[in-house]
């Protein structure tokens, strides 16, 4: 095997870039490792030419269960099947990363494929971005990178792509993945716990240095074992395209773009342009003359936001569209539900609560744990009023809904105190922009409304940016720019920057950034945060308005979870051999499920007053008694010398003839009878655990002579 290799240290550890011939068919391929975390990233691209409207890029990240020393999967497929939502996270960030540094016109297929070979202490993900880099970096494929990723988390200081162990400790405040180059930031994620927003621009600050260290490394490779890039030329208009928009939409552009909300106008005056096109030039090409369409909208847009500060709706830059919320008031069977409009788009989002044995079990090659609170996403056709293909998932719909679930975790109620699994679900029902943070809001007032004692309600927003360059006359790119908040359709598809960020009124749980641009300064995010935060509060205000904390009490239709404490050496016992006990129990009571943690914790799910009964037989047949302990107990066997008298589900004790009044008595039948409720005291426990009781120690007055 043929090798060279490349190191750099970054957060104390050295990343090493492998370049080999294991994978050499590919146009580049590179293998990174970071400790014992392994990544191989390859690159190709086609001969031929797809015909797209759009640039046909892939890019796929691919676990490997060999990674991680397992053989997982089920019992009868032993391999690698659908990707896991943590792989659809992951590819989706590389995806976000790559994406706008290509020449859109290209029509090539591009294929970008990452391979997890290794997981070691070190999270893979940014890993797998820079060797997706590199592997484009040292190939033919034309491409505007490199582009460097780091993680970076806030404990006591800023940590660098610290390890997992790091990262699952209580005190870090955030995790943070950005990526960027040439000191712009073009992706970030994050996953805050009410961050201030100020503490999250220094982790940008310090992200971006270790972002042009790494930057600096990959450049020195790919200018010494990099191949020439291929050249692509940007594909010509078919003659008389150009003059013939400018003759027939250029004119009416101005008022179809700024006719009010949504894309319907703009569509309309788009199909116009089409069937003139091909009415007028026969033959011509339609993709080009789409893209015409679709660059000249994009220079409008740009140049009466950034010069009128105009937007394609009429709102002020900073105005927020007309907002609705409703908590609840659905449907009674459901165990909580809200609604929040935001202009054209509407969520429904809806509560289900479980019990613990309803939390979901992940078994994946990076993460094996058990998930007590779900959000899922759905997006539906017909919310952007088109036909399409219902079910099953998506990339989209697995990002959307995991981001929407980042934000409402760190407001979510400690098993403890409330011991329920949590699913939430959004559907988007009309989407004109930011369905995601849209989820956010819905899904605060459905838990509010299900009783889930959420310690802040979360909201979120969506803003946007028009920027074009400038030359500074002292050298350097400056830029002219506008923020925009609360962006809808055209401004999402046609703007340059995608910025949610949900979060409390004390500071962020959540953000995710995707541009179309090489990237964004620092100083225009610094911005975009405050007035995030200007429209966040905003929509808390309504939010709490609507409700200003969760209900008391969890819906009639949800199930009854009780918590109770045992011994660990009395786990056994409850179970019971081949769990016979905790069978009988469930079947004796109706309870749903009982379900003991390993620290002796037990949870009973039941409806009505099941759980109740469940765990009155438990604490029996648990309890520990001692004498001088007083009891109501009823009166099971009659016998010469004494009668056997139940003082709890499973416990029985003895009454000796002696001990059932002050006085002597000749027969017992003459005094008790079976089925009778009688006090009682303990007073003895044998060596045994037999307990004596005595009926006259407990009320001596209560058989009469």
């Amino acid at each position: 095997m043929h090798k060279k290799e490349y190191s750099i240290e970054v957060g104390g550890e050295r990343l090493i870039a492998e370049f080999n011939d294991l994978a050499d068919q590919a146009h580049g391929s590179v293998l990174v490792r970071y400790g014992n975390t392994i990544v191989l990233g390859t690159a190709v691209m086609s001969k031929e030419i797809r015909e797209n409207d759009f640039f046909p890029l892939t890019v796929e990240y691919e676990e490997r269960f060999y990674a991680s020393g397992k053989i997982l999967g089920s019992r009868f497929a032993r391999r690698e099947g659908r990707p896991s939502d943590e792989a659809i996270l992951s590819g989706r960030l590389i995806d976000r990363t790559l994406r706008p540094l290509f020449d859109q016109w290209i029509r090539n297929e591009v294929q970008v494929v990452t391979t997890v070979l290794s997981i070691g202490e070190h999270d893979p993900d940014v890993v797998a971005i820079i060797a997706a880099s590199l592997s484009l970096g040292v190939s033919n494929i034309p491409w505007n990178g490199p582009v460097s990723a780091v993680r970076i988390t806030k404990n006591k200081e800023f940590e660098i792509n610290p390890t997992y162990t790091l990262r699952k400790e209580t005190s870090i405040e955030f995790d943070m993945v950005a990526c960027g180059k040439d000191g712009l930031i073009n992706m970030i994620e994050v996953a805050g716990k009410e961050t201030d927003e100020s503490l999250v621009v220094k982790a940008l600050q310090q992200a971006s240095k270790e972002i042009e260290k790494i930057q600096t490394w990959q450049q020195k490779i790919i200018s010494e074992i990099g191949v020439p890039k291929k050249n692509i030329p940007k594909p010509s208009l078919t003659p008389g395209t150009a003059e013939l928009f400018a003759q027939e939409i250029t004119p009416k552009l101005n008022s179809y773009v700024f006719s009010g909300p949504g894309h319907t106008k703009i569509t309309e005056i788009n199909d116009i342009w089409l069937h003139i096109f091909k009415e007028k030039i026969p033959g011509g090409n339609t993709a080009l003359a789409q893209g015409l369409f679709d660059e000249s909208v994009n220079t409008l847009l740009h140049t009466e936001a950034i010069e009128n500060s105009r937007r394609a709706d009429g709102r002020e830059l900073d105005e927020i569209r007309p907002l609705f919320v409703q908590a609840g008031k659905f449907s009674p069977v459901l165990h909580g539900s809200g609604i929040f409009y935001r202009g054209g788009t509407h969520i429904l989002s809806i509560l289900t609560l479980g019990g613990p044995q309803d939390s979901q079990i992940i078994d994946g090659a990076e993460i094996t744990d058990t998930k007590r609170f779900m959000h899922h996403y759905n997006f539906p056709p017909f919310s952007t009023g088109e036909t399409g293909r219902i079910g099953g998932l998506n990339r989209r719909m697995v990002g959307h809904g995991a981001l929407a679930e980042k934000a409402l975790v760190p407001v979510l109620p400690d098993t403890t105190t409330f011991p329920y699994t949590i699913r939430l679900v959004s559907e988007a029902l009309a989407s004109n922009g930011s369905t995601s943070m849209g989820s956010v809001c819905a899904s605060t007032l459905s838990l509010m409304d299900g009783g889930v004692p959420i310690s802040a309600p979360v909201a979120g927003i969506a803003s946007g940016l028009m920027m074009r360059e400038k030359k500074g006359l002292l050298g350097g790119t400056k830029y002219d720019y506008k923020i925009l908040t609360d962006i809808q359709g055209p401004e999402d598809h046609h703007g340059d920057m995608d910025f949610k960020v949900a979060g409390t009124r004390k500071g962020i749980t959540a953000i995710q950034m995707d541009v179309k641009v090489n990237g964004i300064p620092l100083a225009i995010l610094e911005e975009a945060f405050k007035k995030a935060q200007q429209a966040r509060y905003t929509i808390l205000d309504l939010i709490e308005k609507e409700l200003p904390k969760p209900r008391k009490d969890i819906s009639s239709h949800a199930p009854k979870i009780l918590a109770l404490r045992i011994k660990q050496d009395q786990i056994g016992l409850v179970i019971g051999g081949g769990g016979k006990t905790i069978n009988d129990i469930k079947e004796k009571t109706g309870v749903d499920d009982i379900a003991i943690e390993d620290d002796g914790t037990v949870y009973i799910t039941g409806k009505d007053t099941t759980a109740e009964k469940a765990r009155d037989i438990i604490e029996s047949m648990t309890h520990e008694f001692t004498v001088g302990e007083k009891f109501e107990g009823e009166v099971t066997k009659i016998l010469d010398f004494g009668a056997f008298v139940r003082i709890s589900p499973t416990t029985e004790g003895l009454v000796h003839i002696s001990e059932i009044a002050p006085f002597k008595i000749d027969a017992v039948a003459s005094h008790l009878k079976e089925g009778q409720k009688v006090p009682v005291i303990i007073k003895e426990i044998d060596e045994r655990k037999r307990i004596n009781l005595s009926i006259k120690m407990a009320d001596p007055n209560f058989i009469k002579q």
